[in-house]
This record gives structure tokens, C-alpha cells and sequence, in this order.
């Protein structure tokens, strides 16, 4: 058995700064020490999914993070592991314990299964593994291993923990409600709005999807990271402009907001522009609550609901019954607007005021004749995004909020 101390040191100095999960008593120790050390950050995630999708943003902004999660939420981790880390090539460290360990000690009912086949469901997603150290002397050993494998494949590594590794830690810090971004005072757009029927405000046919794009192209700078959720949002954006500073995600449907967190914590110098679908936004809800009540500062999160899975051949979502920037509001986004214009859209977007929030806006059925699929690799452009935000790493550093102005 090991400290937990002892292994979060050691993990420190190969570089992990940051944590990530969903909790499991087998790992009890690791978040309640991660959450009362000073130096170290903790991200409860919502589902395990969101977990990796955090890491994974981390790590793209150069700062390597840890994943944890019992084995029975493997399955929730399975797309970003399999179409978002496999695919762009970013490495994250998994912890993921063995309940259910087939021999070992006994288990509810439904561990059993999984139990029997985490090894083998890793092995199938191509993600290499080792048993979780259980001695002083096996840390640096299992570290290094992980960190060489990472480096050399640029693929996730996973330590499998059976029961009673860690020792015991209490937690010393209290749960609070953190205090949110106040809510700036209206501008002048927004008082004339509240002046005129919101009938007479909306446009007789909804933006197209191609519009909201561009007026987001012509609202962000250069400095500013965008990440465009999967399917046609991605692949109409990259047809708009592909810029280096654009991120397109594939598969690993919701994650996208995730992904940005991540980014956005491990580098609050640049401004990280999410575009959202509603859709994917639906798939992975919970993630809304965790963006929420982290209240990234260098975060915009833009909403395009068409109230369709249009990529897939158009199928209804359930967005058109429901009211997705209530639901962010209720969450704790303290900053929400809904616009009917592109030329509205791109009004908030050019406003550069710090804190975390929510643009929404209904668009228009329809996919642009012979839209292109990008001609750069995934891989290509998580490389290019990494160089670009290698080239000003100096600037790095929490704290320095003021970089985006």
C-alpha cells in the first residue's frame, strides 16, 4: 500500500498538475488529496467521458493530466478514448480501478462482469497498461513507463489499481459554493431589445448554420482558440477559413465543451471560443454543470441549434421543446443571450470582457452544394494548434486573464 502523497508527488514531477473523474472509494484518497493540495488541481466531472475530454484539452495546452474512474464508467469513456484521443494522437493518464477483480475480494453483482473484462475492453481500444504501484519503490516505475509510452505514441496510458493500494486520506477542505462572475450591466443593444417584441426581433428565416460560422470567423482574432463540435459545424467552418488556430473535432460527440475547459484551464491566456451543437450539447448535458461551476473566465460557449442531428440525416432532436439557455442559466452560467442574427452573434463575440458564458441562436436547416471534408488530418491539426500555442508558452500561467484584451 502507498500514500497518496507519495504518488502525487512523484506524478508532479513528470509533470501532472491536473485531475480529472469521477469518484470510486478505490481512489477516495487520490481526489481528497488532490482537492486539499495547494499546488494541484481537481475537475469532478459528470460522467467519465467529460473526464477524458478535460484531460484531453489539458494536455493539448501543454499541461499533462491525470483521469480517474471505477471500471464499471470504462464504457462512458469509450468515444473520446476511441475517436478523440486515438485520433489526434493526445496522451492522457488513466487511473481506473478493478472492481470486480475476478479472485479477488468481494464485490457487488454488477462489477462482476466488468471486472472480468477491463483489461481486455483496454487492450481492445489499443490503450496500453499496467497494474496501479502498490509499493514506494514501484512509483517512479510505473510513472515512467506511462510518460515514456505517452510520449512515444502520443496515446493514453492506464493504471489498473486493485482494492486497498492507497492509503487512507481525510478531507480537510469543505464543499462551497464557489462565487460566480457577476453579471456585467446590460449594454445598449441589450436595452433596446428589451424595449421591442422579441417577434418583431427575429428574422422572418433563421441564419444559416454557414452565416453563424462566419460571423464567429469575423468576431475571433488569431490569438483566440476555436473548437467546433462534430460533423457538418466542423467540416462547414474549415470550408469558411481553415485557420491553424481551429480545432475540429471528430467523433467523441459532446465532448467539445469539455475539450475546452480543459484548453481553457491549462492555458487562461488565450480565449477559447466553443461552437456547440444542440444535438451534442444534449448528448453530454452534464457538461454544462461542470463548465458552470468551474466558471472558466477565457471560456465562450456558442450554441447552434437547429433542433436537428442534421449531420446524420437530419433527425429532430428535442431542443425544440425545451430551453437549452435556460437550462446553462439553471446550471450557473450567470452570462447567457440569445440572438436571432449572425450580425448579433458577432457583436458578443467581439466582446472580449472576461467570464464564463453562453451564446445561443437558432439556424436554418441545409448544408452548403459539395461541402469539402477537411484536407488536413486530424493529427495535422491538433500539430498546428500545439505549435501555435508553443510559440507564446512563455505567456502561459495562471493568472493572466488580462492577455485577453
Amino acid at each position: 500500500m502507498i500514500e497518496a502523497k507519495a504518488f502525487c508527488d512523484a506524478a508532479k514531477q513528470a509533470g501532472f498538475s491536473l485531475y480529472t473523474g469521477v469518484p470510486c472509494s478505490y481512489v477516495k484518497p487520490f481526489i481528497n488529496f488532490v482537492i486539499d493540495a495547494p499546488d494541484l488541481t481537481y475537475i469532478g466531472a459528470t460522467n467519465e467521458g467529460d473526464a477524458v475530454a478535460i484531460a484531453t484539452g489539458a494536455e493539448l495546452g501543454g499541461r499533462r493530466a491525470i483521469v480517474m474512474m471505477q471500471n464499471s464508467g470504462l464504457g462512458n469513456a469509450v468515444s473520446p478514448l476511441t475517436s478523440l484521443n486515438a485520433v489526434f494522437r493526445i496522451p492522457v493518464l488513466l487511473i481506473v480501478t478493478l472492481r470486480g477483480e475476478p479472485g479477488g475480494p468481494s464485490d457487488e453483482p454488477q462489477h462482476e462482469l466488468m471486472g472480468a473484462i477491463t483489461t481486455k475492453m483496454l487492450e481492445t481500444m489499443n490503450v496500453a497498461w499496467d497494474w496501479f504501484p502498490r509499493e514506494p519503490a514501484e512509483i517512479d516505475v510505473a510513472l515512467g513507463k506511462a510518460v515514456a509510452h505517452m510520449n512515444a505514441t502520443g496515446l493514453p496510458f492506464c493504471l489498473v489499481m486493485k482494492k486497498d493500494s492507497v492509503g487512507p486520506h481525510k478531507l480537510q477542505t469543505k464543499p462551497s459554493v464557489r462565487a460566480h462572475v457577476a453579471a456585467p450591466a446590460p449594454s445598449v443593444l441589450d436595452a433596446e431589445r428589451s424595449a421591442v417584441p422579441q417577434s418583431a426581433l427575429a428574422p422572418k428565416v433563421r441564419p444559416s448554420r454557414e452565416e453563424a460560422l462566419r460571423a464567429i470567423q469575423r468576431g475571433t482574432s488569431k490569438h483566440d482558440i476555436v473548437i467546433a463540435t462534430t460533423g457538418f459545424t466542423g467540416r462547414e467552418l474549415y470550408a469558411c477559413e481553415d485557420r491553424h488556430n481551429q480545432l475540429y473535432v471528430v467523433g467523441s460527440m459532446g465532448c467539445a465543451s469539455s475539450l475546452g475547459l480543459g484548453l481553457a484551464w491549462a492555458r487562461p491566456d488565450r480565449r477559447v471560443v466553443v461552437i456547440d451543437g444542440d444535438g451534442a450539447m444534449l448528448m453530454r448535458l452534464g457538461a454544462l454543470a461542470t463548465l458552470a461551476y468551474e466558471q472558466p473566465e477565457n471560456l465562450v460557449h456558442i450554441l447552434l441549434d437547429n433542433e436537428a442531428h442534421e449531420s446524420t440525416g437530419g433527425q429532430s432532436t428535442v431542443s425544440h421543446s425545451m430551453d437549452l439557455p435556460a437550462v446553462a442559466r439553471g446550471c450557473g452560467y450567470t452570462r447567457v443571450a440569445t440572438v436571432a442574427t449572425a450580425a448579433d452573434l458577432q457583436t458578443h463575440i467581439e466582446d472580449r470582457s472576461p467570464g464564463l458564458r453562453l451564446v445561443a441562436m437558432k439556424t436554418r436547416h441545409g448544408v452548403p452544394d459539395d461541402l469539402p471534408r477537411p484536407k488536413v488530418t486530424p493529427l495535422q491539426v491538433a500539430e498546428r494548434l500545439r505549435t501555435l500555442l508553443a510559440d507564446d508558452s512563455g505567456a502561459s500561467g495562471r493568472g493572466q486573464a488580462q492577455a485577453l484584451v
